[in-house]
């Protein structure tokens, strides 16, 4: 029960006039602003069925969930934007809380600096001091997000021995190749390649939507090559102290090239590559320039047989100098899977499961726009259902054509829809230099 008379007039009001967004949103602002959580939380739900991409709206539920403790329902209410550039810095900051209250320090950290350094008005010091405590317990936490430590502290990445190869990934044909011709090939047939002065190493800028497979294939090139392979995540790198991060970042250089041959793989690399000019703060432009010195080495055989691959969803947000030769000097469109890839993806994921005779090329045909993570996800349904037939029954039931469409039919893509709108915008309206030629067809095609 409210105990302040001016909140009960506003719920009141918002009772007789049930459509008023702006009413509703006021209240739910005031109840979370006063503490009543759970009546907060009701109002914004309320206020998402009249809204339900409003940003603000979704960002004051998240807060309401942070403050009850309930931090997966938070990063539930956060995911859809998060997972699309230029999200509300607000929303980076919640996401850190929820992050870190499940234990992840890592993804709340580079969320916490992310969100941060495009708007600093966003920024917790009791956060960032949470923050930074596990990173270097010997230095008292910081009164301000970004303080200097002289700490130098390893690489997080680790080198692994990859046991995907390229007869593992579905379709994409094309994509492998481009591969095998910039990166495998110069380390296979050494000879041929020095006969041309052409070295062993490189870069490769692998981008398309969420889910499309490009880890996947980092993995395969690895193991087509029985190099190592270095996966390096943002926490691996982004560090809360002024410096660290480039020197993580060095570090997991310096990692590859005691290991090489060696695949050194980024994922998300916008993160550590962005363009300098979007940038307000000095230090994350100064990861970007440690990052182009590690690419060029410091000297010409400093990275020899360290093939570096990076993936990311929003090449257009990379800083334009890593494009230039010697560095990610080629970019290679992963696009959705076609219907035959699909098929082959299908038989892949269902190879090791009990099987009825299947006609995977007829799920294939009802899941247009649908990624490897997209199939991966329908197949994993299929699964489950068929496991409760079989607990039932006593025995293994085999999944059937039917299973799979039944899941398919149900199911949405989960991104490449929006990835579309906004790659067609930048190939009709943003590409004078040419970059984005490669995507002109597809694009076309996919009107």
């Amino acid at each position: 029960m409210l105990d302040d008379a001016g909140l009960q007039a506003l719920r009141e009001a918002a009772r007789l006039s049930p459509d008023n967004l702006p009413l509703r949103r006021h209240l739910a602002e005031q109840l979370l602003t006063r503490g009543y959580l759970a009546d907060a939380e009701a109002e914004f739900r309320a206020a998402l069925l009249l809204a339900p991409k409003d940003p603000d709206i979704s960002a004051g539920l998240a807060e309401a969930f942070v403050r009850q403790s309930a931090h997966g329902a938070a990063l539930s209410a956060l995911e859809p934007f998060l997972a699309s550039p230029g999200y509300p810095p607000r929303m980076g900051v919640l996401a850190a809380r929820a992050l870190l209250g499940e234990g992840d320090f890592g993804r709340a950290a580079y969320r916490y600096h992310e969100a941060v350094s495009r708007d600093a008005s966003v920024a917790d010091p009791e956060l960032a001091a949470r923050l930074t405590t596990p990173v270097a317990p010997s230095v008292p936490a910081a009164p301000a997000p970004y303080a200097t430590t002289p700490a130098d502290a390893p690489s997080g990445a680790e080198v692994e021995r990859s046991k995907v190869t390229f007869a593992d990934v579905a379709g994409m044909e094309a994509v492998k190749e481009a591969l095998r011709v910039k990166l495998l090939l110069p380390l296979q047939q050494p000879e041929l390649f020095a006969a041309y002065g052409k070295r062993a190493g490189g870069g490769v800028l692998m981008y398309g939507p969420p889910g499309a497979g490009k880890t996947h294939l980092a993995r395969a090139a690895a193991g087509e090559l029985g190099a190592a392979f270095v996966n390096v995540g943002l926490s691996d790198i982004l560090d809360m102290y002024v410096g660290s991060s480039e020197r993580n970042l060095r570090a997991t250089f310096e990692l590859a090239r005691r290991n090489r041959p060696c695949v050194l793989f980024f994922d998300e690399v916008d993160a550590l590559a962005a363009r300098r000019s979007d940038m307000r703060q000095a230090h994350t432009r100064q990861l970007v320039n440690q990052f182009l010195a590690e690419l060029d080495g410091v000297d010409q055989d400093a990275n020899e047989g360290v093939l570096v691959l990076a993936a990311t969803n929003a090449p257009w947000y990379i800083d334009v100098a890593f494009r230039r030769p010697g560095r990610f000097d080629q970019l290679v469109f992963v696009p959705p899977p076609d219907a035959s890839a699909r098929a082959a993806i299908l038989r892949l994921l269902c190879r090791d499961k009990p099987l009825a005779e299947m006609d995977f090329d007829a799920v294939a045909r009802v899941t247009d726009h649908f990624v490897g993570a997209d199939l991966k996800g329908v197949v994993d349904r299929a699964v489950e259902v068929k496991l409760q037939q079989s607990i039932s029954a006593g025995r293994p039931i085999p999944m059937n054509t039917h299973d799979l469409l039944a899941v398919a039919q149900n199911t949405r893509p989960t991104a490449v829809r929006e990835w579309l709108a906004t790659a067609r915008n930048y190939v009709l309206h943003a590409n004078e230099s040419g970059a984005w030629d490669e995507l002109m067809p597809w694009i076309k095609g996919k009107r």
